[in-house]
């Protein structure tokens, strides 16, 4: 059982119970025990106590869009590697996505990957379980099996539900057995064969384009069958300025859709995959600067809900090849505190909307604990050092892949201790 700790003269930003000050923190047998003005709490001879001037101290970060690769593709990531990375980064909570191997569409791969975060321990994992069977759009996945074994949500990540009416009776099912649905808004037809986005550094580097008609059209569909079945939908890593125009509107008129958007998508633009940079391919791909600028105005007035990393691990020859055959994605759980907090930097975001961002509503939107520093919850909790300089480099990166645009970037910002359910899981600090 976790002991005593005491964390001393942090900024203590909580959104839920409106904290944004000085404060000291009080763990006690894994829960938080008080939160109270610097010097009130009673010293105890057995606590570890740290003193964390000039350190954030926020409800422990949730990541609600990763890809562990176990079971299937383990020489990418394993669970125990990417709790690992998720720790390292401030995560203490994670939802995993179901494309592995075999999908997880069933009662047995979610106790699997259930059993092995509990072995690993180093992040909580929220399984979330695939819509169709076998993620192949055909008929629906026994929905009450998944939520029954763990399963937070249903979504076929890296595919999208091109039958509307499947998609239809997902929403349905899916609000009966209390699972999230997750979109991913692709129009196949007009994304097929695409590498990188449609424009004119497509053409110049030979590549065919994805058009961000092909997000849009999907994100259109979505929310309308969520607004005809009244069912609440998620839209992941929205990355368009239309889209993120359609969900605007749609949560206007009353519609239940949350959404989010990745570091990548308000760091980089399409200009990263010049020179055919592989490792800055992904699906949705980087976008235009108007694109980046919508994503940073959709976080700043709340039609983006949360920041999700799409951490997407994949092994060196699985990038270094053509630039059209090269594997999509990138790994994020390590970088998306600095990024972030470049928003705040530059007054895009205030500290709270961060916390907002990264914690609370991914708690919401889950439908887990976690997401404040409310007096007898399970102590999940992320220190952040926002002055802390470092290069981010191979080197130091705990995922067992290492395929990240941003390798080499002098970042500035950076999880310190991670502590989940009161145990340190990842600690570059000494107590005193």
């Amino acid at each position: 059982m976790p002991g005593l700790i005491l964390l001393k003269n942090g900024r203590v930003i909580d959104p839920v119970n409106g904290i944004d000050q000085i404060h000291d923190v009080l763990i006690a047998d894994g829960r938080i025990s008080a939160v109270a003005p610097p010097g009130t709490l009673p010293g105890q001879p057995e606590c570890v106590v740290y003193d964390l001037q000039g350190k954030w101290v926020v409800p422990g970060l949730i990541d609600m869009h990763v890809h562990l690769r176990e079971p299937g593709q383990e020489y990418k990531e394993t669970i125990e590697t990417g709790t690992r990375a998720a720790a390292a980064g401030g995560f203490t909570a994670v939802a995993a996505m179901p494309n592995t191997k075999p999908v997880n569409d069933n009662q047995t791969v979610t106790v699997f990957i259930l059993a092995k975060a509990a072995e690993a321990g180093f992040a909580r994992v929220y399984p979330v379980g695939a819509i169709s069977s076998g993620s192949k759009g055909d008929h629906l996945a026994e929905f009450g099996e998944l939520r029954q074994a763990g399963a937070v949500g249903v979504t076929d990540d890296g595919l999208p539900v091109g039958n509307s009416q499947l998609m239809r009776r997902a929403l349905e099912y899916a609000g009966d057995h209390d699972l999230l649905v997750i979109s991913h808004a692709e129009e196949m037809t007009l994304s097929h064969s695409g590498a990188m986005n449609d424009g004119p550094l497509a053409t110049r580097l030979g590549l065919r384009g994805i058009p961000h008609i092909a997000e849009e059209i999907m994100v259109y569909r979505d929310l309308a069958l969520a607004e005809f079945t009244g069912r609440p939908i998620h839209i992941a890593h929205v990355s368009t300025r239309e889209s993120l125009a359609l969900i605007r509107r749609a949560k206007e008129r009353g519609v239940a859709v949350t959404a989010e958007s990745a570091p990548h998508y308000f760091t980089l633009t399409e200009m990263a995959v010049d020179g055919y940079n592989t490792l800055a391919k992904m699906n949705p791909p980087l976008r235009t600067e108007a694109d980046v600028a919508a994503v940073r105005e959709a976080l700043r007035d709340g039609t983006l809900d949360a920041i999700a990393t799409d951490h997407a691990p994949h092994g060196e020859l699985d990038k270094d090849m053509e630039f059209d055959l090269a594997a999509n994605g990138i790994i994020g759980l390590e970088t998306a505190v600095p990024l972030t907090l470049q928003l705040v930097r530059e007054n895009q975001l205030d500290a709270r909307r961060m916390v907002e961002l990264l914690s609370v509503n991914p708690a919401r939107i889950l439908g887990v604990g976690g997401g404040s520093l409310s007096v007898g919850v399970p102590a999940d909790i992320t220190v952040i050092d926002p002055e802390r300089k470092f290069v981010f480099s191979g080197e130091s990166i705990q995922s067992k892949s290492r395929n990240s645009p941003f390798l080499g970037w002098e970042m500035q910002g950076k999880a310190v201790l991670t502590i989940m359910g009161g145990r340190i899981t990842w600690q570059e600090l000494l107590s005193s």
